[in-house]
């Protein structure tokens, strides 16, 4: 695999560092786009934008296209730029969701775009052992699918309470793992290679920030309901982490008329109602599926089951009750529900926004509930964009490492 190129360090203004993040994100906007057009949105003179777009076209990020070269007659002809993609062979981000059950390998460009993916099933791997084994997964994976373009690292995304400054998984209850300091083992398994690691909910929320629906930036709720159900909150861009990066957990997050039990002790959590788990254990005391395996339910509704389609109704409701609270605390432009049965239907994602707006006292606009805009490539898009994100935020500050061969 070819190395990713060198990116240095800067130390000095740190205005540069801001423009060329500025610049960066308006040809992520707006690309193919010519530096007068960037000069106009970014609010910066054309010698400024030149300078910056100098920059990140020699650090391999962006690049020139002079077949597009319109002139209007009129002082020199603007070579519009873009994000060094595509056929032009530009960097990759690699990212893995790791998943209780299995994970999912993905690889993106600098758009968000997914090139590759491949599911890695490890249901009867060890806790101990899996990250092991997803390096070994994701190394034959990288081999095959990168194709000699340059690989700027690995995002990883995950459930549980996830440090991503310091690189830990805080805990997370159904793997077991406590103070496991993934990045490092991760990125030592695949030769040095630059890896970051979030937590799902707070990685989707970015994702839906950096390349999805303009009313993100603005503010967004991100709920994830799967195996663990937990939710992310974006301000003005900024995904909010809390002290500690504990933000987040709303398993125990009350749902109105909700009675099922909880091991916390109380009824009607979030999690005890809602999650993955908990369907699956319903279907197979009403008899849908022979296993609790919250998939087949959705595979029996599919299918045509009433009583697999009435469950996941179910299911959608109490995730649309918990979105109301969730609207009326924060009021946000978009929520963003990622929950598997509606990323397949749209009639449970119709079921989710019906269920908020009766009850939310702030919201009247079902419009403003959606799925994420990566659909049911969500996570390992999200994976990947814990690693670019970076990138958009500091061009010029985060460095390449290469990988493994």
């Amino acid at each position: 695999m070819a190395a990713a190129p060198h990116i240095p360090r800067t130390t000095g203004d740190g205005r540069r560092e801001t423009n060329a993040a500025a610049v960066l994100r308006a040809v992520l906007d707006r690309g193919p786009v010519a530096r007068r057009a960037i000069a106009d949105l970014c609010g910066l003179s054309p010698a400024a934008v030149s300078r910056q777009c100098a920059d990140l076209v020699r650090l391999g990020l962006v690049r020139e296209l002079p077949e597009q070269v319109v002139s209007s007659g009129v002082g020199r002809p603007q070579i519009p730029v873009d994000l060094h993609t595509g056929a032009a062979r530009g960097p990759v981000a690699a990212g893995v969701h790791i998943g209780v059950p299995a994970s999912t390998f993905g690889l993106m460009d600098l758009r968000g775009r997914l090139l590759a993916r491949r599911r890695f099933p490890h249901d009867a791997t060890e806790a101990g052992e899996l990250p092991g084994r997803v390096v070994e997964a994701m190394r034959v994976f990288l081999a095959e699918s990168v194709d000699g373009r340059p690989l700027l690292g690995m995002g990883a995304a995950l459930g549980g309470w996830v440090d991503p400054g310091r690189g830990t998984v805080v805990r997370h209850d159904a793997l077991g793992w406590r103070r496991r300091q993934l990045a490092a083992e991760l990125a030592d398994g695949l030769g040095g290679i630059d890896v970051r690691i979030d937590n799902h909910a707070r990685a989707i929320a970015q994702s839906e920030i950096l390349f999805g629906r303009p009313a993100a930036r603005r503010s967004l709720v991100h709920l994830f309901v799967g195996n663990v159900v937990d939710a992310a909150l974006g301000i003005a861009g900024v995904v909010h982490q809390g002290p500690g990066s504990a933000a987040g957990d709303v398993a125990h997050l009350p749902v109105p008329d909700s009675t099922v039990p909880c091991p916390c002790g109380r009824s009607g959590c979030l999690g005890a109602t809602a999650s993955n788990t908990a369907v699956g254990v319903t279907a197979v005391r009403r008899g849908i599926v022979p296993e609790p395996d919250a998939f087949l339910v959705v595979d029996a509704a599919a299918a045509g089951d009433r009583r697999a389609d009435r469950l996941l109704r179910e299911r959608a409701r109490a995730v649309g009750r918990a979105i109301a609270l969730l609207l009326d605390v924060v009021n946000p432009d978009l929520v963003v529900v990622t929950e598997h049965s509606s990323l397949l239907d749209p009639d449970y994602l119709e079921e989710i926004r019906g269920a908020a707006v009766d009850l939310s006292h702030v919201c009247q606009d079902p419009g403003r509930i959606v799925g994420p805009h990566a659909g049911t490539a969500a996570l390992p898009v999200a994976a990947g964009t814990v690693l670019l994100n970076p990138l958009f935020r500091r061009p010029l500050a985060v460095t390449g490492k290469g990988t493994a061969g």
